[in-house]
Protein backbone atom coordinates (compact mmCIF):
# COMPACT_ATOMS: atom_id res chain seq x y z
CA UNK A 1 0.00 0.00 0.00
CA UNK A 2 1.13 3.48 -0.75
CA UNK A 3 1.54 5.69 2.20
CA UNK A 4 1.29 9.64 2.11
CA UNK A 5 3.49 12.32 3.77
CA UNK A 6 2.73 15.56 3.78
CA UNK A 7 5.67 18.04 4.02
CA UNK A 8 6.25 21.89 4.17
CA UNK A 9 9.54 23.23 4.59
CA UNK A 10 10.32 25.81 6.59
CA UNK A 11 10.20 29.75 5.30
CA UNK A 12 13.37 30.43 3.35
CA UNK A 13 15.52 33.50 4.99
CA UNK A 14 15.13 36.43 2.84
CA UNK A 15 19.09 36.90 1.27
CA UNK A 16 18.60 33.14 0.25
CA UNK A 17 14.89 33.95 -1.40
CA UNK A 18 16.07 36.97 -3.38
CA UNK A 19 19.43 35.28 -4.84
CA UNK A 20 17.15 32.58 -5.88
CA UNK A 21 14.92 34.66 -7.63
CA UNK A 22 17.66 36.77 -9.15
CA UNK A 23 19.13 33.64 -11.11
CA UNK A 24 15.73 32.49 -12.18
CA UNK A 25 15.96 29.52 -10.10
CA UNK A 26 12.04 29.63 -9.02
CA UNK A 27 10.98 29.23 -13.00
CA UNK A 28 7.75 29.12 -13.55
CA UNK A 29 5.57 30.13 -16.81
CA UNK A 30 2.72 30.03 -15.34
CA UNK A 31 2.98 31.98 -12.68
CA UNK A 32 2.81 35.80 -11.98
CA UNK A 33 6.90 37.56 -11.65
CA UNK A 34 8.77 40.61 -12.54
CA UNK A 35 10.93 38.87 -14.89
CA UNK A 36 10.61 36.09 -17.59
CA UNK A 37 9.48 32.48 -15.77
CA UNK A 38 10.48 33.52 -12.03
CA UNK A 39 7.62 33.18 -9.54
CA UNK A 40 7.91 34.97 -6.54
CA UNK A 41 6.68 33.58 -2.58
CA UNK A 42 2.72 33.53 -2.83
CA UNK A 43 2.35 33.37 -6.96
CA UNK A 44 2.72 29.80 -7.31
CA UNK A 45 0.46 28.13 -9.79
CA UNK A 46 -0.40 25.88 -7.00
CA UNK A 47 -0.11 25.62 -3.39
CA UNK A 48 -0.06 21.54 -3.76
CA UNK A 49 2.49 19.58 -5.25
CA UNK A 50 2.03 15.45 -4.82
CA UNK A 51 5.13 13.51 -5.98
CA UNK A 52 6.40 9.91 -5.63
CA UNK A 53 9.73 8.87 -3.83
CA UNK A 54 10.58 5.08 -4.83
CA UNK A 55 13.73 2.69 -3.95
CA UNK A 56 14.00 2.27 -7.31
CA UNK A 57 14.75 5.87 -7.84
CA UNK A 58 17.38 6.95 -6.03
CA UNK A 59 17.11 10.51 -7.03
CA UNK A 60 13.98 10.87 -5.42
CA UNK A 61 15.15 9.53 -2.00
CA UNK A 62 17.85 12.69 -1.98
CA UNK A 63 15.15 15.08 -3.33
CA UNK A 64 13.10 14.12 0.01
CA UNK A 65 15.57 13.84 2.34
CA UNK A 66 17.44 17.40 1.96
CA UNK A 67 14.14 18.88 1.39
CA UNK A 68 14.83 20.55 -2.62
CA UNK A 69 12.23 21.13 -3.33
CA UNK A 70 10.38 22.49 -0.15
CA UNK A 71 13.72 24.52 -0.16
CA UNK A 72 12.40 25.86 -3.61
CA UNK A 73 9.14 26.44 -2.74
CA UNK A 74 8.77 27.65 0.48
CA UNK A 75 5.89 27.19 2.76
CA UNK A 76 3.68 28.16 0.12
CA UNK A 77 3.22 25.43 -1.49
CA UNK A 78 2.59 22.14 0.29
CA UNK A 79 4.66 19.38 -0.78
CA UNK A 80 2.72 15.42 -0.39
CA UNK A 81 4.88 12.68 -0.92
CA UNK A 82 3.92 9.23 -1.93
CA UNK A 83 5.95 5.80 -1.93
CA UNK A 84 5.62 4.36 -5.07
CA UNK A 85 5.90 0.38 -4.63
CA UNK A 86 6.61 -0.23 -8.39
CA UNK A 87 5.77 1.40 -11.62
CA UNK A 88 2.39 0.27 -11.75
CA UNK A 89 1.58 1.69 -8.45
CA UNK A 90 2.93 4.70 -9.85
CA UNK A 91 1.15 4.81 -13.13
CA UNK A 92 -2.16 3.61 -11.05
CA UNK A 93 -1.61 7.54 -9.11
CA UNK A 94 -0.96 8.99 -12.00
CA UNK A 95 -3.77 8.55 -14.02
CA UNK A 96 -6.10 8.56 -11.05
CA UNK A 97 -4.60 12.46 -10.31
CA UNK A 98 -3.21 11.24 -7.01
CA UNK A 99 -0.03 12.58 -8.24
CA UNK A 100 1.83 15.30 -10.16
CA UNK A 101 5.02 13.75 -11.02
CA UNK A 102 6.05 10.05 -10.50
CA UNK A 103 8.51 7.13 -10.78
CA UNK A 104 8.50 4.21 -13.71
CA UNK A 105 10.43 2.21 -16.02
CA UNK A 106 10.40 3.59 -19.66
CA UNK A 107 8.39 0.55 -20.39
CA UNK A 108 6.44 1.11 -17.88
CA UNK A 109 5.61 4.95 -18.69
CA UNK A 110 5.05 3.99 -22.53
CA UNK A 111 2.81 1.14 -21.54
CA UNK A 112 0.41 3.41 -19.98
CA UNK A 113 0.90 6.13 -22.39
CA UNK A 114 -0.70 3.74 -25.00
CA UNK A 115 -2.99 2.79 -22.94
CA UNK A 116 -4.75 6.47 -22.43
CA UNK A 117 -3.23 8.37 -19.31
CA UNK A 118 -2.05 11.43 -20.31
CA UNK A 119 1.65 11.39 -19.09
CA UNK A 120 4.67 12.61 -20.16
CA UNK A 121 8.75 12.08 -19.19
CA UNK A 122 10.00 15.59 -18.21
CA UNK A 123 13.41 13.81 -16.83
CA UNK A 124 15.24 10.87 -16.30
CA UNK A 125 16.87 9.74 -13.49
CA UNK A 126 19.43 6.78 -14.05
CA UNK A 127 20.12 4.25 -16.70
CA UNK A 128 19.83 0.92 -14.32
CA UNK A 129 20.35 -2.30 -15.18
CA UNK A 130 17.73 -3.09 -12.06
CA UNK A 131 16.03 -6.28 -13.59
CA UNK A 132 17.32 -10.06 -14.03
CA UNK A 133 15.25 -13.06 -13.91
CA UNK A 134 16.27 -15.04 -10.57
CA UNK A 135 16.43 -18.39 -9.08
CA UNK A 136 16.78 -20.18 -5.58
CA UNK A 137 20.04 -21.25 -4.46
CA UNK A 138 19.40 -24.56 -5.32
CA UNK A 139 17.20 -24.24 -8.48
CA UNK A 140 17.94 -27.23 -11.54
CA UNK A 141 17.02 -24.79 -13.93
CA UNK A 142 20.01 -23.16 -15.53
CA UNK A 143 19.10 -21.44 -18.46
CA UNK A 144 16.40 -19.42 -19.92
CA UNK A 145 15.13 -22.52 -21.76
CA UNK A 146 14.43 -24.62 -18.92
CA UNK A 147 11.95 -22.09 -17.66
CA UNK A 148 9.10 -23.22 -19.85
CA UNK A 149 6.60 -25.20 -18.08
CA UNK A 150 7.46 -23.13 -14.85
CA UNK A 151 6.16 -20.68 -12.47
CA UNK A 152 7.68 -17.23 -12.27
CA UNK A 153 6.78 -14.31 -10.31
CA UNK A 154 6.36 -11.09 -12.11
CA UNK A 155 4.63 -7.61 -11.59
CA UNK A 156 2.93 -6.77 -14.84
CA UNK A 157 3.31 -3.76 -16.25
CA UNK A 158 6.42 -2.95 -14.88
CA UNK A 159 10.31 -3.49 -16.21
CA UNK A 160 10.77 -6.51 -14.83
CA UNK A 161 7.70 -7.79 -16.41
CA UNK A 162 8.51 -6.96 -19.94
CA UNK A 163 12.30 -7.87 -19.05
CA UNK A 164 10.91 -11.65 -18.36
CA UNK A 165 9.08 -11.11 -22.08
CA UNK A 166 12.16 -10.08 -24.10
CA UNK A 167 14.32 -13.14 -21.99
CA UNK A 168 11.68 -15.70 -22.93
CA UNK A 169 11.96 -14.65 -26.51
CA UNK A 170 16.04 -15.27 -26.09
CA UNK A 171 14.95 -18.88 -25.71
CA UNK A 172 12.23 -19.23 -28.68
CA UNK A 173 9.70 -18.76 -25.82
CA UNK A 174 6.91 -16.49 -24.59
CA UNK A 175 4.86 -16.19 -21.49
CA UNK A 176 2.22 -18.31 -23.10
CA UNK A 177 4.87 -21.05 -22.62
CA UNK A 178 5.22 -20.44 -18.42
CA UNK A 179 2.81 -19.39 -15.91
CA UNK A 180 3.16 -15.66 -14.52
CA UNK A 181 2.23 -15.18 -11.17
CA UNK A 182 1.53 -11.02 -11.05
CA UNK A 183 2.84 -10.19 -7.22
CA UNK A 184 4.43 -6.92 -6.63
CA UNK A 185 8.13 -6.88 -6.30
CA UNK A 186 8.45 -7.82 -2.76
CA UNK A 187 6.10 -10.20 -3.07
CA UNK A 188 7.96 -11.58 -5.92
CA UNK A 189 10.90 -12.09 -3.85
CA UNK A 190 8.60 -13.81 -0.51
CA UNK A 191 6.91 -16.50 -3.47
CA UNK A 192 10.45 -17.86 -4.41
CA UNK A 193 12.01 -17.67 -1.54
CA UNK A 194 9.01 -19.79 -0.08
CA UNK A 195 9.45 -22.61 -3.01
CA UNK A 196 5.66 -21.32 -4.45
CA UNK A 197 7.38 -20.22 -7.54
CA UNK A 198 10.38 -21.01 -9.48
CA UNK A 199 11.86 -17.99 -10.68
CA UNK A 200 11.45 -14.32 -10.24
CA UNK A 201 10.93 -11.36 -12.69
CA UNK A 202 13.59 -9.22 -10.10
CA UNK A 203 13.79 -5.94 -9.38
CA UNK A 204 16.44 -3.62 -7.69
CA UNK A 205 17.16 -3.02 -4.35
CA UNK A 206 14.98 -6.15 -3.70
CA UNK A 207 17.29 -8.16 -5.97
CA UNK A 208 20.12 -7.39 -4.32
CA UNK A 209 19.42 -8.32 -0.93
CA UNK A 210 17.56 -11.46 -2.13
CA UNK A 211 20.92 -12.43 -3.42
CA UNK A 212 22.62 -11.34 -0.46
CA UNK A 213 20.42 -12.50 2.28
CA UNK A 214 18.74 -15.51 0.59
CA UNK A 215 21.60 -16.95 -1.82
CA UNK A 216 19.13 -16.25 -4.65
CA UNK A 217 21.03 -16.70 -8.00
CA UNK A 218 20.67 -13.88 -11.37
CA UNK A 219 19.77 -16.81 -13.91
CA UNK A 220 19.61 -14.28 -16.65
CA UNK A 221 21.11 -10.90 -17.06
CA UNK A 222 20.91 -8.21 -20.43
CA UNK A 223 21.62 -4.80 -19.32
CA UNK A 224 19.37 -4.02 -22.98
CA UNK A 225 16.08 -5.14 -21.71
CA UNK A 226 16.05 -2.50 -18.69
CA UNK A 227 14.77 0.73 -19.76
CA UNK A 228 15.47 3.94 -18.52
CA UNK A 229 14.17 5.19 -15.04
CA UNK A 230 11.50 8.35 -16.36
CA UNK A 231 10.03 10.97 -14.40
CA UNK A 232 6.52 11.45 -15.43
CA UNK A 233 4.33 14.24 -15.26
CA UNK A 234 0.50 14.52 -15.92
CA UNK A 235 -0.26 16.69 -18.74
CA UNK A 236 -2.70 18.83 -16.92
CA UNK A 237 0.21 19.55 -14.45
CA UNK A 238 2.66 20.29 -17.16
CA UNK A 239 0.23 22.40 -18.69
CA UNK A 240 -1.27 24.23 -15.91
CA UNK A 241 1.70 24.20 -13.71
CA UNK A 242 4.90 24.97 -15.75
CA UNK A 243 6.25 26.69 -12.37
CA UNK A 244 6.50 23.73 -10.10
CA UNK A 245 7.34 21.05 -13.23
CA UNK A 246 10.71 23.31 -13.74
CA UNK A 247 10.87 22.93 -9.55
CA UNK A 248 10.89 19.43 -9.28
CA UNK A 249 13.43 19.21 -12.60
CA UNK A 250 15.78 21.58 -11.17
CA UNK A 251 15.84 19.73 -7.88
CA UNK A 252 16.12 16.12 -9.66
CA UNK A 253 19.53 18.19 -11.38
CA UNK A 254 20.70 19.10 -7.91
CA UNK A 255 20.62 15.80 -6.53
CA UNK A 256 22.05 14.03 -9.53
CA UNK A 257 24.68 16.56 -9.17
CA UNK A 258 24.90 15.82 -4.92
CA UNK A 259 24.68 11.52 -5.27
CA UNK A 260 27.23 11.65 -8.35
CA UNK A 261 29.57 13.29 -5.69
CA UNK A 262 28.19 11.06 -2.67
CA UNK A 263 28.19 7.58 -3.75
CA UNK A 264 28.60 6.34 -0.15
CA UNK A 265 26.39 8.61 1.28
CA UNK A 266 23.82 7.85 -1.71
CA UNK A 267 23.69 4.12 -0.89
CA UNK A 268 23.33 4.84 2.85
CA UNK A 269 19.84 6.57 2.13
CA UNK A 270 19.01 4.06 -0.23
CA UNK A 271 19.91 1.04 2.84
CA UNK A 272 17.74 3.16 5.17
CA UNK A 273 14.97 4.06 2.86
CA UNK A 274 14.70 0.26 1.62
CA UNK A 275 15.51 -1.26 4.87
CA UNK A 276 18.38 -3.56 2.88
CA UNK A 277 22.08 -3.89 4.29
CA UNK A 278 24.70 -1.04 3.12
CA UNK A 279 25.93 -3.53 0.99
CA UNK A 280 23.66 -4.39 -0.71
CA UNK A 281 22.89 -0.57 -1.46
CA UNK A 282 26.88 0.20 -2.32
CA UNK A 283 26.36 -2.67 -5.76
CA UNK A 284 23.02 -0.77 -6.16
CA UNK A 285 24.12 2.44 -6.73
CA UNK A 286 27.60 1.72 -7.61
CA UNK A 287 27.29 -1.27 -10.03
CA UNK A 288 23.58 -1.27 -11.62
CA UNK A 289 22.50 2.84 -11.71
CA UNK A 290 23.95 4.93 -13.96
CA UNK A 291 22.91 8.14 -12.48
CA UNK A 292 26.21 10.09 -14.71
CA UNK A 293 23.25 10.65 -17.67
CA UNK A 294 21.55 13.41 -19.27
CA UNK A 295 18.52 14.32 -17.66
CA UNK A 296 17.70 15.38 -20.96
CA UNK A 297 14.83 12.87 -22.08
CA UNK A 298 15.21 12.21 -26.25
CA UNK A 299 16.69 10.10 -28.96
CA UNK A 300 17.93 7.95 -26.26
CA UNK A 301 15.53 6.66 -24.63
CA UNK A 302 12.74 6.45 -27.79
CA UNK A 303 15.40 3.58 -29.22
CA UNK A 304 15.53 1.83 -26.30
CA UNK A 305 11.82 2.11 -26.37
CA UNK A 306 11.01 1.13 -30.16
CA UNK A 307 12.50 -1.77 -29.37
CA UNK A 308 10.28 -2.73 -26.23
CA UNK A 309 7.33 -1.19 -28.69
CA UNK A 310 6.62 -4.83 -30.26
CA UNK A 311 6.86 -6.59 -26.99
CA UNK A 312 3.99 -4.73 -25.85
CA UNK A 313 1.62 -4.98 -28.86
CA UNK A 314 2.61 -9.29 -28.96
CA UNK A 315 1.52 -9.56 -25.06
CA UNK A 316 -1.74 -7.76 -25.60
CA UNK A 317 -0.74 -5.30 -23.27
CA UNK A 318 -2.04 -2.46 -25.30
CA UNK A 319 -6.04 -1.58 -26.09
CA UNK A 320 -4.93 0.17 -29.02
CA UNK A 321 -2.48 -2.16 -30.47
CA UNK A 322 0.53 -1.40 -32.59
CA UNK A 323 -1.29 2.29 -33.57
CA UNK A 324 -1.75 3.31 -29.97
CA UNK A 325 2.07 2.40 -29.16
CA UNK A 326 3.47 4.72 -32.09
CA UNK A 327 1.28 7.90 -31.09
CA UNK A 328 2.19 7.13 -27.59
CA UNK A 329 6.25 6.96 -28.90
CA UNK A 330 5.61 10.01 -30.87
CA UNK A 331 4.42 12.57 -28.10
CA UNK A 332 5.27 10.79 -24.84
CA UNK A 333 8.53 12.86 -24.40
CA UNK A 334 8.44 16.54 -22.88
CA UNK A 335 12.05 17.39 -22.91
CA UNK A 336 12.07 21.68 -21.85
CA UNK A 337 11.78 21.62 -18.11
CA UNK A 338 15.31 18.88 -18.46
CA UNK A 339 16.76 21.30 -20.82
CA UNK A 340 16.14 24.24 -18.77
CA UNK A 341 17.75 22.96 -15.75
CA UNK A 342 21.00 21.68 -17.74
CA UNK A 343 21.24 24.88 -19.39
Amino acid sequence: MSTVIRRTAPVLALGTAVMLMATGCLAGENASSSGDDGATAGEWSTDTLSIDFATYNPLSLVVKDQGLIEKALGDDVDVEWTQSAGSNKANELLRAGSLDVGSTAGSAALLARANGSPIKVIDIYSQPEWSALVVGPDSDITSVADLEGKTIAATTGTDPYFFLLQALETAGLSVSDVEVQNLQHADGRTALDGGSVDAWAGLDPIMGAAEVESGDELLYRNVDFNSYGFLNATEEFITEHADLAQVVVDAYEQARQWALENPAETAALLAEVAGIDTEVADTVISERSNLDVSGIPGDDQLAVLEKIAPVLVESDAVTGGEAAVEDALATIVEPSFAEKAAG
